[in-house]
């Protein structure tokens, strides 16, 4: 049924993707799908912004990035799991859709932020990911 599985996750709070992680964990096991695991370093915003941080601060917290991503997924995901870790930049939710349709991906598995909220809304991103992706997406509460 599902082949391939983005799963956008937070570095700076994994335990707030937990459940949705765990949950395309066991889809991926059950399908023998890829599962893959996305996070995005957010771009400056506006140029004036970007003029506060040191020159090449952005490709070092890519860099930084992509090291705590790859030790996070060989921490969490089962050797049993097909897993590949993707580091992208710029608007979080548009840097998911992106990703999932360069990858063909099936499902969308995510987790809904903003706790203060949880029982009425989901986090912006979600929302967003939920209203414009072309793929099924799977948002899991914490």
């Amino acid at each position: 049924m599902f082949s391939t599985i983005v799963v956008p996750i937070d570095l700076a709070e994994p335990e707030s993707s937990g459940r949705a992680l765990n949950a395309a964990i066991r889809m991926a096991q059950d399908y023998d799908a890829t599962m893959h695991v996305v996070t995005v370093v957010p771009d400056m915003g506006m140029s004036i912004v970007g003029g506060y941080f040191p020159k090449g601060f952005e490709q070092k917290a890519l860099d930084d990035t992509k090291i705590r991503l790859k030790a996070f997924l060989e921490d969490t995901v089962p050797a049993d799991v097909k897993v590949k870790g993707h580091v992208v930049h710029g608007a979080i939710y548009q840097q998911i859709l992106q990703i999932a349709d360069s990858l063909e991906a099936d499902l969308i598995v995510m987790a809904s932020h903003r706790p203060a909220m949880r029982d009425y809304l989901l986090g912006p991103n979600a929302a967003r990911v939920v209203r414009h992706a072309t793929q099924s997406v799977l948002v899991v509460r914490e």
